[in-house]
């Protein structure tokens, strides 16, 4: 146990990235989840880190320009392709996708199978590096994300159309390079599945960024404190964070339908 690491100048950073990812991840995790197509996220996430792995294989630097764009590319051209197999083969979509998702994963494999570093950057692409995130980095993506902020509230973007392929590719290439796949499918998935039984999207809405924000809190925390890998750490304070606001609701829905009974009775 070190409390020396409880420093805004290591959580600080990392718990604003969290926050960043949530503010995407949220609302487009209650589509997925809508849509009932669970495994997008990681499909998408696994073509952008290949995208990445990509990249890196060609001896570009991975904070360079071209890395992002090779990823963001592999990140729309395969929304492009499940949004296409939506249209077309849309009773076997989910199991589509878990084929991509295999296919992308073992094609990084592959990729790395020479790299003496490959099982370490395989590593950190899955759980991130949530830590070592440097306020800089979180400019561009701030900025990505207001525009993608924009075009789903504001827009009104169809949850059919190609510009939610789109949308959310864009979004999980720039959240799998900042938290890894681990974190960007629990960000996705975990808050929505949360507040799936609450009535009112706004009231939803809201709890399920609370959830995400105590379990990046929670996790960063624990993870400073421990000296334990802070992706894994985040996605159980995430899973735990979601599993208390369902106890606190299921207990207020019994006490509430207890009242009732009690004033029909009289």
């Amino acid at each position: 146990m070190d409390l020396s690491n409880l420093s805004l100048t290591i959580i600080g950073p990392a718990f604003l990235a969290g926050l960043l990812v949530l503010s995407t991840h949220v609302p487009l995790g209650r589509e997925v989840l809508r849509r009932g197509i669970i495994f997008i996220d990681l499909a998408i996430a696994q073509i952008a880190g290949l995208g990445v792995i990509t990249a890196y294989n060609m001896g570009w630097t991975v904070d360079g320009w071209q890395v992002q764009v090779v990823a963001a590319g592999s990140a729309v051209a395969g929304a492009i392709l499940l949004r296409w197999l939506e249209h077309h083969w849309h009773d076997s979509l989910e199991a589509l996708i878990g084929v991509i998702f295999i296919l992308a994963a073992s094609s990084g494999i592959l990729l790395l199978a020479n790299n003496p570093h490959g099982g370490e950057h395989l590593r950190e692409l899955l759980t991130g590096q949530i830590l070592w995130v440097d306020l800089h980095h979180l400019v561009p993506v701030a900025i990505l994300y207001v525009v993608l902020l924009f075009l789903w509230f504001k827009l009104r973007v169809s949850s059919g159309s190609l510009k939610f392929y789109i949308i959310f590719a864009l979004a999980v290439t720039a959240s799998v390079q900042l938290v890894g796949v681990y974190l960007v499918f629990s960000s996705l998935i975990v808050p929505a599945l949360a507040t799936r039984c609450i009535s009112s999207k706004n009231s939803a809405l809201l709890l399920a960024y609370l959830v995400g924000a105590i379990g990046y809190a929670l996790g960063l925390i624990v993870s400073a404190v421990f000296d334990f890998p802070s992706g894994p750490i985040i996605v159980w304070a995430l899973v735990i964070s979601g599993l208390g606001l369902k106890l606190i609701i299921s207990q207020t829905t019994i006490i509430n339908h207890g009242s009732h009974e009690t004033h029909g009775k009289r």
